[in-house]
């Protein structure tokens, strides 16, 4: 006799058509799926609170919690190692020596007083250096007229700009140490017993003299086969900005403006709809708008492999992923850094887009693994350029190392205080930064071409620095 208190077993196989239980399955997928989402959220925070906002690509500065070293390290001891047998201070030799210096000791015995008896002398070898001052000079200007026509004539100082009050050797001395060598401005005036504000309107001057050299330089970085670009806080009057660098084999273009925005990199490229050549950047929407092939930088794109194993440490197939792309694209920085022969150079790069492409179309469950397969893919057209031409590098180093003494001012003078400061260090950074990838002595190159305007201030100041004409 069938039971009249339970329901006869569903002839179907499989299938559940008990409405509490397909409820309660509901209700379990919902938790899965909240879970899941919350694990993500809780990974990521993790990583914000320990490395910042940008993950490993996150500035020192920046880094909310900093680790201590690693005892190893801390135990480590500085010097030579044990046992190392050491050379010692080399003496001068004869022809070395520019000065010779004779010391005597007191005549008589500290101790009973008698006289002392001379036992020849010990040579002691040192390095000195002369005081560095500024002289004060006063140039007695003679004057003349012609007896035929009433003219007079003034005798002009050759190395002092119109109106200065600084040489231009003192002038080329202070854009070097401050602009090239990264020596903060006050102690450049400390060092020459100078006023700080006079230098810093005869660097305000300067840069009049030579902001007409920026659009030459602008035309030089578009006509460069292979550009760089990347950008950097940097405050203006206390308010927010950023300093641009656009770099080239033979240009260092900074822009400091206030806005992170395209028009920017506009400015730079102008409405060009096609120009040749390759940029260099990190995957910033605003480089979108240029005309050239863009190549994405594979250094970034390795933190972010990095980033993306630390944020799903748990999960196998994030992590099976992330170590497989992250070896392909440290093999693809490594083959550009070895420089091989280009027999040995082409088939490796064409060896490494092929893993990396045979490894985005792999079949993944995922969503982390399917968005940056998926980039890999899709982006082809901006990754894959260093393996057609190997004179296009896949990283974007040159930029990042080019702006290194722009983070460190911007750490020791967190900024600048007005505008117009901004503009000269714009000017002058632009440059004497050039001058470093043009010629041997940038310093000298600099005072010649100040000497040059000092004899004709209708001279054009890219004429008198590159040898060129801007127009």
């Amino acid at each position: 006799m069938r039971s009249i208190y339970q329901e006869p077993k569903s002839r179907s196989l499989g299938l559940n058509f008990c409405q509490g239980c397909l409820d309660k399955q509901r209700e379990i997928d919902r938790l899965k799926a909240e879970i899941q989402s919350l694990r993500v959220q809780l990974s990521k925070q993790k990583r914000k609170d320990k490395a910042g906002l940008f993950g490993s690509s996150t500035p020192s500065s920046q880094i909310p919690l900093k680790a201590n070293s690693k005892q190893e390290v801390i135990a480590k001891r500085g010097g030579a190692k044990a046992g190392h047998i050491g050379n010692g201070r080399k003496k001068h030799s004869q022809e070395e020596i520019d000065e010779i210096r004779e010391l005597h000791p007191e005549p008589f015995c500290s101790h009973c007083h008698c006289l002392l008896i001379s036992k020849g002398y010990r040579k002691r070898s040192v390095l000195d250096i002369d005081p560095i001052t500024v002289r004060k000079v006063l140039y007695r200007l003679h004057r003349k007229f012609c007896p035929s026509c009433g003219a007079e004539v003034t005798a002009k100082p050759s190395d002092v700009l119109a109106k200065a009050l600084l040489s231009n050797q003192l002038l080329s001395e202070i854009v070097d140490s401050h602009y090239l060598q990264g020596m903060p401005l006050g102690r450049v005036c400390a060092r020459w017993q100078l006023n700080y504000s006079t230098v810093i309107e005869a660097l305000h001057r300067l840069a009049t003299h030579f902001a007409s050299v920026m659009e030459s330089l602008k035309q030089a970085y578009r006509e460069a086969f292979v550009r760089h670009a990347d950008e950097t806080p940097w405050r203006i009057d206390g308010k927010n900005g950023y300093c641009w660098l656009f770099a080239s084999d033979s240009v260092s273009l900074h822009l400091y403006r206030n806005t992170r925005s395209a028009r920017v990199v506009e400015e730079v490229f102008g409405h060009h709809k096609k120009l040749s050549g390759y940029l260099v950047v990190d995957r910033y929407a605003a480089y979108n708008r240029v005309g050239c092939q863009l190549q994405y930088c594979y250094a970034h794109l390795l933190r972010e492999m990095i980033d993306l194993q630390s944020e799903f440490s748990e999960e196998l197939e994030v992590e099976a992923y992330s170590k497989t792309m992250a070896e392909f694209l440290t093999q693809a920085m490594r083959l550009q850094s070895s420089r091989p022969k280009d027999k040995e150079y082409y088939p490796e790069a064409r060896r490494i887009k092929r893993e990396i492409l045979k490894a985005s179309l792999q079949p993944s469950h995922h969503l982390a693994v399917k968005r940056w397969q998926d980039f890999f893919v899709e982006e082809a057209g901006h990754l894959y350029h260093w393996v057609a031409d190997r004179r296009v590098p896949c990283e974007n180093n040159r930029a990042e190392r080019e702006l290194r003494p722009t983070v460190i001012a911007r750490k020791v003078s967190h900024g600048s205080q007005a505008e117009e400061g901004a503009k000269t260090r714009e000017v002058l950074m632009s440059v004497m930064q050039t001058l470093k990838k043009r010629v041997p002595d940038p310093r000298q190159k600099f005072k010649e071409a100040l000497d040059k305007i000092a004899n004709n201030s209708s001279m054009n100041a890219s004429q008198a620095l590159f040898e060129i004409n801007s127009s």
